[in-house]
């Protein structure tokens, strides 16, 4: 199935007076609705599965796309980092570089091949690899063979891999060849008679590294019919590659990361990843000059849109294969003339305890972090090092980071705990994005902006995803008629306007009609000499109704406190009611690949406590 603009887009999209919609669905008859005004809702198709067409009943003529428009998309960024920085390195990968205008022309290559294969405008192309730089190349060959690019999660199992590839009908599957296996079994989990035409795989293969053992070349099952090396060989690089038709038109199909329940599909159009790429830019300063050290994953969020955002300035790509340690980025660091990256709170958690040897950086390095609010005592230490911390704010569904921590020059003379203080706060919209309100859930209302009242965020923006994917009920659920998203994050307004996330709605921890936040518990336990990470949910108790329980993993060498300890450093620094009742010491937290912890599965074990 291919996916259109008119099927996906949820958004309010302007059309003529007096028109009609005719909707071919799967499980309905055709629906005649005659709309009298000039809006359309067009969220309740995200789930047809055939196409929607648009026919007008008065003689009013459909006003014509003026001769100036040109749909936005971040893959023209590309043409033109050729253009100007043609002979500028893009990426560099172990003893490998390419240039800006060598990217090109394997993007039109591959672009072409993927053509050839029959994939038509709107088809699903996915991806299973690490951050190499075949996973950087797909965020433009696919699109520029009018395709939707699917990025999927290297560590997922091969159960949830075969369900994201049945329900995105996904056409043609680019693999890594250390995933090979896995991609196999998913697949043997897919029914013919559910899905008869299965995908067409291409194996990903790289000179100088280790083969998985069902390799293209060894392939006795034949699943593997084509290779990335072949497809770039064979190719034009002539090839006229295919814009989009509107800037609605989507681009990415992006599943969520499953934190909280089972992963759901988003769709962006071109318009939304062109204004985010634009917003990261100007939030983070980047120039032809920046060196972009990729440490988050690209299969997460189109790595915050920093895929298209390095071409956008003609900067340098340093792309990494095996998954990122404190050693590999202060090596590449080193040797590279790092300036930028991106990472969880659990990356700057792992610098920030590196070696008690790891001295400051000759030259300020660049962070931006989300995912969750960074504690004040990570972020001295990590300062102090010589990195620069961009706290920020965005998830799936926003297409990258929407809300960033806009920082100061009168911040800089606070003493550290207040800056630390002021940088744990998400911040303020950012330059592309519509809006950022914190609401009482229910009345809808602004909440006030004293730093105290909490609320529900919400958004609203061009980046925005179109929808669910197949999902209208899911998608009305979080997105009302006039565009606002509803996060499901409680947070506050300060009231210098800059909005500060205490918690996920699923998260807060209600003792005995108290409003627990698990966030500003963690704070207090990321205080503690020992410990390296944490991660409070609630336990359910006969009496209070819900109480707090710690989950701690200690710095290595670290000397383990007691269970009492670790609750009398707490009350030392917490009211009463919000100490954990139970710490529970593990060696590690689950996490997401993204280094998201799990706490749905903390919260499980609480249950068996």
């Amino acid at each position: 199935m291919a996916i259109s603009s008119s099927l996906a887009n949820p958004c309010l999209l302007a059309f003529p007076s007096n028109i009609t919609v005719h909707t071919q669905s799967l499980s309905k008859p055709n629906i005649k609705l005659t709309i009298q005004t000039k809006q359309i809702d067009i969220a309740t198709k995200c789930a047809t599965m055939n196409s929607v067409t648009i026919t007008e009943t008065a003689p009013k003529k459909i006003q014509k796309v003026h001769p100036n428009s040109h749909p936005l998309t971040p893959v023209d960024f590309l043409e033109r980092a050729a253009t100007v920085y043609g002979d500028c390195p893009s990426i560099l990968y172990n003893d490998t570089t390419y240039t800006w205008s060598e990217t090109y022309e394997r993007c039109l290559n591959l672009a072409s091949s993927i053509s050839s294969l029959g994939v038509k405008k709107g088809d699903v192309v996915s991806v299973l690899a690490p951050n190499i730089p075949a996973m950087y190349e797909l965020h433009f060959a696919a699109p520029m063979a009018g395709a939707v690019l699917n990025t999927i999660n290297i560590r997922l199992d091969a159960r949830t891999i075969s369900i994201i590839l049945l329900h995105s009908e996904s056409k043609l599957v680019f693999v890594d060849h250390q995933s090979c296996s896995l991609v196999l079994e998913a697949m043997s989990m897919i029914p013919s008679a559910v899905w008869s035409k299965r995908p067409i795989l291409v194996y990903i293969d790289e000179e100088g590294e280790e083969e998985d053992e069902t390799s293209f070349g060894g392939n006795k099952k034949g699943l593997f019919r084509h290779s990335y090396s072949d497809m770039l060989r064979g190719g034009n690089c002539e090839f006229k590659y295919v814009g989009p038709d509107s800037e609605w038109d989507p681009i990415t199909l992006n599943y969520t990361s499953g934190t909280t329940s089972s992963p759901k599909g988003v769709l962006h159009c071109h318009r939304g990843a062109f204004a985010a790429t634009i917003s990261s830019l100007v939030n983070w300063s980047l120039t032809s000059e920046s060196v972009f050290l990729w440490t988050l994953p690209m299969f997460h969020a189109n790595g915050w849109s920093y895929a298209w955002a390095m071409a956008a300035v003609g900067g340098t790509n340093i792309c990494l294969r095996h998954r990122v340690d404190a050693d590999s980025i202060y090596q590449a660091i080193a040797k590279h003339g790092v300036t930028h990256f991106c990472g969880v709170p659990a990356v700057l958690n792992m610098l920030a305890n590196h070696s008690t040897k790891t001295g400051q950086l000759r030259t300020p390095v660049h962070i931006l972090t989300a995912g969750a609010p960074p504690p004040a005592a990570v972020l001295e230490r990590i300062e102090w090092l010589g990195f620069r911390v961009t706290h920020g704010y965005g998830m799936t569904e926003t297409g990258g980071l929407v809300v960033t921590c806009a920082w100061k020059p009168k911040w800089d003379k606070l003493p550290a705990l207040e800056r630390a203080a002021l940088k744990a706060r998400q911040g303020v919209r950012s330059v592309g994005f519509g809006g950022v309100d914190v609401v009482n859930t229910h009345t809808g209302k602004s909440v006030k902006r004293n730093g105290k009242t909490v609320g529900e965020i919400v958004l609203k923006g061009a980046s925005l995803m179109l929808g669910y994917f197949k999902d209208p009920d899911g998608t009305s659920k979080c997105m009302t008629e006039d565009g606002w998203f509803y996060t499901g994050d409680i947070g506050v307004m300060h009231t210098d306007g800059y909005v500060e996330v205490k918690d996920r709605s699923k998260d807060i921890i209600i003792c005995g009609g108290e409003n627990i936040s698990s966030v500003e518990v963690e704070s207090v336990l990321y205080m503690h000499p020992a410990v390296n990470e944490v991660a409070v949910v609630a336990q359910p108790d006969k009496f209070w109704g819900e109480t707090v329980c710690a989950f701690v993993s200690l710095k290595r060498g670290a000397e383990k406190p007691t269970e009492k300890e670790v609750r009398e450093f707490c009350k030392e620094r917490l009211p009463l009611y919000m100490v954990p009742r139970r710490v529970v010491f593990k060696e590690a937290l689950p996490k997401t690949s993204t280094g998201k912890i799990q706490k749905f599965l903390l919260r499980d074990i609480t249950r068996k406590l």
